[in-house]
């Protein structure tokens, strides 16, 4: 039984990324493509890391996160404890900076409705 391959545009096409994204993700070693005279070819693992790589940039986790991961991934599998535990531990850590970002955001947008208010309660003052 042959085991499946992908070409770059495939998988560029599959998760709607450029080839110039996946290239990235193999300069970061994330995924590392046979190679068949010049063309790339990707093995189950690569499609794998790369797809982790990928949800991890949604969610908006470093590189760095996501490489660490990505490693306890090839370590201990989908379901390991160990890995489980790291990626809640890195999921509340980025869902707490989200919600202070979200706190900050807010703050921010009363100041300016705030000072827009006053803009325009000095120029009604000025114009009647």
């Amino acid at each position: 039984m042959s085991q499946a391959t992908w070409t770059i545009s495939e998988l560029a096409r599959e998760f709607g990324v450029t080839p110039r994204t996946i290239r990235f993700y193999e300069d970061q070693g994330i995924v590392s493509p046979a190679r068949e005279g010049r063309n790339r070819v990707y093995a189950p693992r690569d499609r794998t890391r790369l797809k982790l790589a990928l949800r991890g940039r949604r969610l908006g986790l470093q590189l760095s996160e996501i490489v660490t991961l990505i490693d306890l991934y090839d370590r201990g599998g989908a379901n390991s404890d160990a890995q489980l535990r790291q990626y809640a531990e890195v999921l509340a850590s980025h869902r707490a900076k989200l919600e202070q970002q979200r706190r900050d955001l807010d703050e921010t947008l009363k100041e300016i409705r705030r000072q827009q208010a006053d803009c325009e309660a000095l120029l009604l003052a000025r114009h009647p």
